[in-house]
């Protein structure tokens, strides 16, 4: 996929530990500006009042709104992607990574409201972003799928299919408890999720017998 040239350049960097005091600022404001608001009602005088900083200091960081929002959208990336890695650190069973990653998600997501409201709202502000957030993710995930298939964890197939599928399985579920009913989901749903996810991973009896399992 080729980005718009605007969603991938690069924007001034802080050189002073107090310019990136600056800049971290400005992004939780907006951070925080963006989740309740929303992108649209968001003014950047909002966003430099909540950060406690002349208007004019925005544009030393980020040349528009619409720049910041990127920069919250990659950040959120990273942040997930770190996250989940951690949780599932040493963890070689591939159905066991599902099962403990999932449940991580979710609490990222509660931990993480706003920014992954932003995502959703990025689709509108620059469609080119938001893809690249989930193809970002797939990438990674897909890598970790293959692998597994070739050690015989999981089921043969379409790795970037099962990947697609079930960060769709995520996905909705952060939405629902996380983000629409702010609760967390009940362990009977989590558990229900994650056998109905092993079921689908699970190598076929013939895949089972081919590997002497």
């Amino acid at each position: 996929m080729t980005l718009k040239k605007d969603s991938v350049k690069d924007l001034p960097q802080p050189v002073t530990q107090r310019g990136e005091m600056t800049r971290r600022k400005l992004l939780e404001a907006a951070e925080n500006e963006f989740g309740a608001k929303g992108f649209h009602n968001t003014s950047i005088a909002d966003i430099t009042k909540r950060a406690d900083v002349g208007q004019g200091t925005f544009y030393l960081y980020f040349p528009s709104k619409e720049d910041i929002l990127r920069e919250l959208v990659r950040y959120m990336s990273r942040s997930l992607r770190l996250y989940l890695s951690e949780k599932v650190a040493g963890i070689r069973d591939r159905l066991e990574r599902e099962r403990l990653g999932l449940r991580a998600f979710v609490d990222f997501c509660f931990e993480h409201k706003n920014l992954y409201r932003i995502v959703m709202q990025a689709q509108f502000v620059d469609e080119a972003i938001y893809q690249d957030y989930y193809r970002t993710i797939a990438e990674g995930y897909i890598s970790g799928l293959r692998s597994a298939q070739a050690e015989g964890q999981i089921r043969q197939g379409d790795a970037e299919a099962q990947a697609w599928v079930l960060m769709g399985i995520a996905h909705f579920l952060g939405l629902r408890y996380a983000i629409w009913q702010e609760q967390a989901p009940p362990e009977s749903v989590l558990q229900e999720v994650a056998t109905f996810m092993a079921s689908g991973l699970r190598p076929l009896a013939h895949e089972r017998e081919k590997d002497g399992g």
